[in-house]
C-alpha cells in the first residue's frame, strides 16, 4: 500500500490531493491536466438544470487581492492572495456535460484517478433525474453540492446554500435513496452549525461530507467607493485554512473518526494538505490556488505531502485527525502567570499616574 493512499467512504484514492471544481475544470483539457498532474481525485465543474445558473458564468469575474486588499496580477507570480469571485456553472447542456464526464472518467481510470461529477441543487426532482443519469452512465461517485456561497445573490432557484440541518438531511437522503453510487455532500461554511450539517448528511447515508464552501464577502473600493466587482462575492484564501481545520476537528469530535471528511477552502500547498489531514480530513481539495498558479500546484502538493510523511515515518491514514484528537478546550489549558501582559503595547507617556485610583 502506498504511503499516500487514503479512503473516502467506499472508495480508495491513490493520494488525498483532490483537484476541486472551478472554471479551470470546465474544459476537457483542464480536467486532463489535473489528472496528469497526479491528483488522487478530480471534480469536474458542476451543473444543474437552471439556465440562470449557467448564465452566471457569462457574468463571472475574478480578482486576486494582496494583504492590503489591492488587486494583483493573476498568475503564478502573485503573492499569497485573497480571491474574490463571481462564479457560474458549466456552460454545457446536460447531455454534453454527461458525455464529457464519461470520457474524463475513462481517462482518469487510466491514471488511477477518481473522476467526480458534481451536481449543484436547483430543484430536487431534476437533481434526482440527473443523478440517476450519472449512475446509469457508469460514473463511480457523485458530489452533491448544496453549499454554494452564491444563493442569496444569484437568480432565485439557480443554486442552493442550505443552512438547516433538517433540510440538509432531507436532501442528502433524497439523493442517497435515488442512486447506489457513493454520494459526497458539499456543505456551506456560512454557518455556526457546520458539524450539525455534516451530521445530518452522514445520518442520511452520505459517504463523505465536503466542508466547507466559501463565505460571501464584500470589499469597498476606496477610489470608486463602490464594491470591488460591484457586488458581494465568494471569498477565500490561505487565511481560511484555520477555519476549515476548526470545522474538520469539531466535526470529528462530534461524530467520531469513522465518517470520511474532505477539507476544502484554504489549502494552497502540500503543507496545508497535511494540516487539514491532521485536523481530520481524509482528502483535501485545492481549487483557487490551481486556477491562479497552474497545474504544478497539484504535483508539488503531492510531492511535499510525500516528503512530510517520509520525514515523520507515517502514512496518510496514520495522520488523519491527530491534531483534532489532541485538541483541548480553554478550561483544560494550564494557568499562566499574567502572560497576557507580554502581548500588549507599552503605555503612552503620561498614561501611568504615580498612584492609580481607577
Amino acid at each position: 500500500m502506498s504511503r499516500l493512499e487514503t479512503r473516502i467512504g467506499r472508495l480508495r484514492l491513490k493520494n488525498p490531493v483532490i483537484a476541486a471544481a472551478g472554471e479551470h475544470m470546465i474544459d476537457a483539457a483542464g480536467i486532463r491536466s489535473a489528472i496528469l498532474a497526479g491528483a488522487g481525485a478530480v471534480v469536474g465543474k458542476s451543473t444543474n438544470e437552471s439556465e440562470a445558473a449557467k448564465d452566471q458564468l457569462t457574468r463571472a469575474e475574478y480578482v486576486a487581492l494582496d494583504c492590503d486588499w489591492r488587486p494583483v496580477s493573476w498568475g503564478p507570480e502573485a503573492p499569497p492572495v485573497t480571491v474574490l469571485t463571481r462564479s457560474g456553472l458549466s456552460p454545457l447542456g446536460f447531455s454534453d456535460w454527461l458525455a464529457q464526464c464519461v470520457a474524463m472518467d475513462r481517462f482518469a481510470r487510466e491514471h488511477d484517478c477518481l473522476y467526480v461529477p458534481s451536481l449543484i441543487l436547483a430543484a430536487p426532482e431534476p437533481a434526482i433525474q440527473m443523478a440517476r443519469a450519472v449512475e446509469a452512465a457508469g460514473l463511480k461517485v457523485l458530489e452533491f453540492n448544496i453549499g454554494t456561497p452564491y444563493a442569496s445573490q444569484a437568480a432565485k432557484g439557480a443554486v442552493a446554500t442550505e443552512l438547516s440541518p433538517e433540510r440538509v438531511g432531507m436532501l442528502a437522503r433524497m439523493m442517497v435513496e435515488a442512486i447506489d453510487i457513493p454520494v459526497w455532500v458539499k456543505i456551506t461554511g456560512q454557518s455556526e452549525r457546520v458539524p450539525d450539517l455534516a451530521a445530518a448528511a452522514f445520518a442520511a447515508g452520505a459517504d463523505s461530507v465536503v466542508m466547507a464552501g466559501r463565505a460571501l464577502g464584500m470589499l469597498p473600493d476606496l477610489e470608486t467607493m463602490a464594491p470591488v466587482l460591484h457586488t458581494s462575492c465568494g471569498i477565500g484564501g490561505w487565511w481560511n485554512l484555520p477555519l476549515t481545520c476548526h470545522w474538520l476537528a469539531s466535526t470529528r469530535a462530534a461524530l467520531g473518526p469513522q465518517p470520511a471528511l474532505i477539507g476544502i477552502n484554504g489549502a494552497t500547498n502540500g503543507a496545508d494538505v497535511a494540516r487539514m489531514i491532521l485536523a481530520g480530513a481524509s482528502g483535501v481539495g485545492l481549487a483557487s490556488e490551481v486556477m491562479l498558479r497552474g497545474w504544478p500546484v497539484l504535483t508539488e502538493a503531492i510531492a511535499a505531502l510525500e516528503a512530510y510523511c517520509a520525514e515523520k515515518g507515517l502514512c496518510v491514514a496514520e495522520l488523519v485527525g491527530r491534531a483534532a484528537d489532541s485538541r483541548r478546550r480553554f478550561a483544560e489549558m494550564p494557568q499562566l502567570d499574567a502572560q497576557w501582559r507580554a502581548f500588549i503595547p507599552a503605555p503612552l507617556p503620561g498614561a501611568i499616574k504615580e498612584t492609580e485610583h481607577d
